[in-house]
């Protein structure tokens, strides 16, 4: 049997990986910028994760959500801590796009309403609804499609008051920061008033944060930055440093009841693990203070490379932006340079994720590497 040939892949074999750093089958090293779609949060094989899940595994790594489990009483806790959203519940799940299936599900039996309004250039998952919200005719299928959605530019909320005065519009679903779609973001005047008029027409205002939080911006979540409350905020990616699980946090205005929600495998004994120790070396490491140090350093140590037209996102959640096709620029920092960055609809944009744990130094690498590649192709 053949692997279904979905991924255009590069002739890279990774085998260990430590950190920022990964190593491939003939030993070469690689910089990592890019954590896996911006998965890699406490750094590759980190000693206190790693310990946690192997002593996990010796106990008990999975059963079902039909029994008591003490370890999703402690992560949701944690996670309420960190976050500073102790007011919230949490529903686990496995991945970004169960998570805003989820949320998706939650708003429209809270409210009894079916249409979604989503923005120009998102990207929520490959799934029913949630690829159903997604800007990208080429992954929606005609059985995806049937869902009631009404896309919209970001930042005129003009536009999006009209579609809620319409009454029928269960949700409006909105990333923290674009990820696929080219970093783009609303500005804290659009948030703001988002949040208010959700609440004025009973639509639900879910935050997709799959990429976007888990401290990534340099807050814990991204709409953080712009002093607002989400009622879902989705989340998945840097939640388990690799280890696949997800969730969506579900503000007091939701009332549960048996069989409303469920997973097979969410909230498993691994997974919460691993989500545990991710939260606590945030906390311990003083992570997000990095993000942000390391943030000011790129955007200064990036003026030293004039074809920069600007970066976009904040934080660790990066895109670098020039006037042509990064697409060769991207392969020789890849194969040339040993240094990962990440792609994205913008065809002109380098995205940069690395784990929260990078340090300057890394930066100095890409820029050094950046320049020397820049005036090899010309």
């Amino acid at each position: 049997m053949n692997l279904f040939d979905v991924y255009p892949l590069y002739n890279i074999t990774p085998v260990k990986a430590l950190d920022c750093t990964i190593t491939d089958e003939k030993g070469v090293e690689y910089l990592d910028l890019y954590g896996g779609h911006g998965v890699i949060s406490i750094g590759h094989t980190q000693p206190d994760y790693v310990a946690k899940l192997k002593n996990q595994l010796d106990n008990i790594g999975f059963y079902s959500n039909a029994i008591q489990n003490p370890l999703q009483v402690e992560l949701a806790a944690k996670l309420g801590k960190l976050s500073g959203l102790e007011d919230y519940t949490l529903f686990l799940c496995s991945s970004g796009a169960e998570a805003n299936e989820n949320a998706l599900k939650l708003a429209s039996f809270h409210n009894n309403k079916s249409r979604v309004i989503a923005f120009d250039n998102s990207f929520h998952g490959r799934t029913s609804a949630a690829v159903a919200v997604t800007d990208n005719k080429k992954i929606v299928a005609p059985i995806n499609a049937q869902q009631i959605v009404t896309f919209l530019p970001l930042n005129n909320i003009e536009l999006v008051e009209n579609e809620l005065k319409k009454g029928d519009v269960s949700s409006v679903i909105i990333e923290g920061i674009q990820g696929v779609g080219g970093l783009d973001q609303g500005t804290t005047e659009f948030f703001q008033a988002l949040e208010n008029i959700c609440a004025a027409y009973d639509a639900v205002l879910i935050l997709d944060e799959v990429q976007s939080g888990y401290g990534r911006s340099g807050k814990f979540f991204a709409h953080q930055h712009h002093n607002i409350k989400a009622d879902i905020i989705c989340l998945a990616k840097g939640m388990g440093n690799g280890f696949p699980i997800g969730g969506i946090l579900i503000s007091p205005k939701f009332a549960a009841s048996y069989g409303l929600l469920g997973t097979t495998f969410g909230g498993n004994h691994l997974a919460c693990a691993a989500g545990i120790a991710v939260l606590d070396v945030i906390e311990s490491q003083k992570l997000m203070d990095n993000v942000n140090d390391v943030y000011t350093y790129f955007l200064e140590a990036i003026q030293q490379v004039p074809e920069v037209i600007q970066v976009k996102g904040r934080g660790l959640m990066l895109g670098v932006e020039f006037d042509f096709d990064v697409s060769t620029l991207r392969k020789k920092m890849i194969m040339d340079k040993h240094i990962f960055t990440g792609n994205a609809n913008n065809k002109n944009l380098l995205r940069i994720l690395p784990p929260l744990t990078i340090k300057k130094e890394a930066i100095d690498t890409f820029i050094i590497a950046l320049k020397e590649t820049l005036a090899e192709l010309k």
